[in-house]
């Protein structure tokens, strides 16, 4: 088990490169030791099996898929597509082929991206049976004539499907979910991203003294692993939860993104728009009906968890998108997980230590008494006195420490830092701010 201490942008890319080349699918070995891998890194991460057959909500746990080197040979035994150089050759879930094609008959199985023609795309057929390559389009164009060889050399037998959770108590029995999924192959913003920042923010938590909240980490399969959970959890996630988030493409530089709640006028939503506001002026705030990750599930009818997206580039958002561009050469790096990091690192920190600040005394208060402003008078103001003054005129309170922020146009931090002097003099006492 690795230490408790939370890890650098760097720590955090060197712990994607590590899960890498798993062969991750939404069953199987892949999926089954990113898990475990996770585990070792933290301890204390619970590991389910449900069997394939089992029906969840409206689905049922698929057979399970087995990936072993699978291969596609030109006529003069050149191997075009091999998944032992890249996973993300074969279509994920492809039963089993073994046999000889024409080009002209096998072009239907095979897959490329005339837009990226240096891409290999992601395909997936989870729920029909079929087999596929997939290849970059400027090699597709460049095939000969011939009889090719395939080895697809995969399972589908029954088996189980694999998740895990973490639970981290606190003071309240109040939940906050965290979701991530863990079912993609070798791409870092879509999958690797959400994983990794998942793992540096349940380090963080457990450094923290104390916790306001109880959170629940949920490490699943996209949606049919989710919806497995929510299957299993339903009543404790219906009775406990009072906020949820979604992790996933986290890790790029180029922007932050918010895919805010259903309604979009949820706390958690206020929270993310402020954090996002002072970390990029130009982020980019999509509508619910941009959705496509697991907030469709978490927040489907029936269960209604508040559930938010922040991002770095969005799903679907960004050109490398679902291919073998998104990686942690050009595109993820150190600095971008860093900073989606910090992104739900502040989400979280004010969820913790947002007040609402209610002054002691009518009339504005004397600091020069409590040494906070000096005893000699002049024409310029004091920057610190104007700010505790400008904090504590909306000490009412009705405003918590993010509201007053947004009122005086700051961070949380300054404001929550002001609200902590004038309660330290007895200016002020203040009372958590809990969401329902």
């Amino acid at each position: 088990m690795a230490t408790s201490g939370v890890m650098s942008g760097l720590e955090m890319h060197d712990f994607a490169w590590k899960l890498w080349s798993l062969p991750r699918s939404i069953t199987g070995s892949g999926l089954r030791r990113t898990l475990e891998m996770i585990s070792e890194e933290l301890g204390g991460l619970s590991i389910y099996e449900v069997p394939s057959g089992t029906a969840v909500g409206d689905w049922v746990i698929p057979d399970e898929w087995t990936l072993r080197r699978s291969i596609l040979i030109d006529p003069h035994g050149k191997i075009i597509c091999d998944s032992d150089v890249s996973n993300l050759h074969v279509v994920n879930y492809s039963e089993p082929f073994d046999g000889k094609m024409e080009l002209g008959e096998l072009q239907q199985y095979l897959h490329s991206l005339p837009d990226l023609p240096t891409a290999v795309p992601y395909m997936t057929s989870y729920y029909e049976r079929r087999w596929g390559f997939c290849l970059p389009h400027q090699i597709r164009e460049r095939l000969v004539n011939g009889v090719y060889t395939i080895r697809m050399d995969t399972d589908l037998q029954p088996g189980s499907l694999t998740y895990g959770d973490l639970v981290i108590p606190g003071k309240s029995k109040k939940e906050i979910l965290i979701s991530t999924y863990v079912c993609h192959p070798s791409m870092a913003n879509n999958e690797l991203s959400g994983p990794v920042v998942s793992t540096n923010l349940i380090k963080y938590l457990r450094s923290l003294n104390s916790r306001r909240y109880t959170y629940r980490f949920v490490f699943a399969p996209e949606t049919i692993g989710a919806i497995t959970y929510i299957h299993n959890n339903l009543e404790h996630l219906r009775k406990h939860v009072v906020g949820a988030l979604n992790l996933t493409c986290l890790g790029d530089d180029r922007t932050y993104s918010l895919l805010p709640t259903r309604g979009g006028k949820h706390r958690l939503d206020t929270i993310a728009r402020h954090v996002l506001k002072h970390l990029s002026k130009d982020y980019v705030e999509y509508p619910w009906t941009s959705r496509g990750s697991d907030e469709r599930q978490y927040s489907s009818p029936g269960l209604d968890l508040p559930m938010i997206s922040i991002m770095r580039s969005k799903y679907w958002e960004y050109p490398e998108y679902h291919t073998s561009l998104d990686d942690l050469v050009d595109l993820v790096t150190p600095s971008g997980l860093q900073g989606g990091f910090q992104a739900i690192q502040r989400t979280l920190d004010i969820l913790e230590c947002d007040v609402f600040p209610g002054s002691n005394i009518v009339g504005e208060p004397m600091l020069s008494r409590r040494n906070l402003y000096s005893t000699l008078g002049g024409s310029r103001f004091s920057v610190k006195r104007n700010l505790l003054l400008d904090v504590w005129s909306f000490c009412d309170g009705t405003n918590s420490a993010l509201d007053i922020a947004h009122h005086l146009n700051l961070r949380f931090d300054e404001v929550l830092e002001a609200v902590t002097v004038l309660q330290d003099n007895h200016l002020v006492v203040t009372g958590p701010v809990l969401l329902d």
